[in-house]
């Protein structure tokens, strides 16, 4: 239960984590979900404001963690509130985290099923990856961050790779007129953006494992303007290259990107199953640093080794992942964590700030 000699993270682990975190399914869908809300070109800049709102609220979780240097937020929200309260958040925080763990492993199913696997049921998808998982977060929050060390770089150069070959397919016209109906509609979309951008809450328990946490401002800052890049950039594309009416109609409209442009002459002519690949990696990463936030709170809660709730959790982040019958209920899912996350981590961290600040409470 407690924070061992080697298991920390450098800040640059930080920095990936944040940005992988944030990343995961959202960005296949995003060019859908914010046209779906704006109904105009103008989702680039509804995407730049969700992302300053998420950045506000990245620094004042930060800001909360630094009074507690060395707990998570499991620990200090029982010192802010007292045990019962603490409590509640707690549990609220673990049933998140493990709701979250359980949807990135079905998306990453069905995304497999749809395109490499045809056919496979998802029970074949998903408990492999349960297994490996569980291997993986045994040994700590370290060997987690390594394995983003090693997918992060490749997904940025993939991703440039990707983003650079589709201009052929790139028309600036689709993207025309900028705030042609005003700035109503950009302010319909900030909802679902700010969505887009869940998953920065993680500073507030892998904080305690930071080597350097003086630098734990900056590193959520770097980690969201990454996530904020890749999400801008892949929208223009999206949306220049299939036009808004194009995008609303595709249920995953960057894979129908990729595939819309071939590259005669290359190694790999299609690009979309080498994409894919390179997801299910950003996604199960996702998925373990999930699994691992789940059990980390029980221990935390229960004051127990977390090794009991890392087996414990197993069972359950398999049952809670084939809940969903199909992929429209998993969409769901997905929009009913996304709104939990917007309204619980959004009003929770400030409001524990607050109380601090009052009672002038440091660890």
């Amino acid at each position: 239960m407690t924070k061992q000699k080697f298991d920390q993270i450098t800040t640059p682990q930080t920095v990936v984590i944040i940005s992988n975190f944030i990343l995961g399914i959202g960005i296949l869908t995003l060019p859908r979900t914010v046209t779906e809300k704006v109904k105009t070109p103008d989702g680039w800049i509804t995407i730049i404001l969700g992302g300053i709102i998420a950045l506000v609220v990245a620094i004042i979780m930060v800001k909360l963690a630094e009074r507690f240097p060395g707990k998570s937020i499991f620990q200090y929200s029982n010192e802010i509130t007292g045990k019962v309260i603490g409590s509640v958040v707690s549990l609220c925080i673990i049933l998140y985290y493990l709701t979250l763990s359980s949807f990135e492993l079905r998306a990453m199913s069905e995304t497999t099923r749809l395109f490499l696997l045809e056919g496979t049921p998802n029970w074949a998808i998903i408990l492999p990856f349960i297994w490996v998982g569980l291997y993986l977060i045994t040994g700590g929050i370290n060997p987690i961050a390594r394995m983003f060390e090693i997918i992060f770089p490749v997904t940025i150069l993939f991703f440039l790779l990707v983003m650079f070959l589709g201009i052929k397919v790139f028309d600036i016209n689709n993207l025309r007129p900028v705030m042609g109906m005003g700035v109503m509609p950009v302010m319909k979309g900030l909802t679902t953006t700010s969505l887009s951008f869940v998953g920065f809450e993680i500073i507030l328990i892998i904080y305690m494992y930071m080597k350097e946490p003086g630098r734990a401002l900056k590193a959520t800052v770097i980690g969201l303007s990454i996530s904020l890049v890749f999400y801008c950039v892949t929208f223009v594309m999206v949306i220049g290259s299939l036009s808004i009416d194009g995008a609303v109609t595709q249920t995953w409209p960057v894979l129908t990107f990729i595939r819309s442009f071939e590259i005669s002459g290359f190694f790999v002519e299609r690009f979309d199953s080498l994409l894919l690949v390179i997801w299910i990696m950003q996604l199960f990463t996702t998925f373990t640093v999930c699994y691992y936030a789940a059990a980390l709170g029980l221990s935390h809660l229960f004051k127990k080794k977390i090794d009991l709730f890392i087996y414990g959790l197993a069972p359950l982040i398999y049952i809670v992942s084939m809940m969903p019958k199909n992929i429209n209920e998993m969409f769901q899912m997905g929009s009913m964590i996304g709104n939990f996350t917007l309204y619980f981590f959004s009003c929770v961290p400030i409001l524990l700030l607050l109380i601090t600040l009052v009672r002038g409470k440091k660890s």
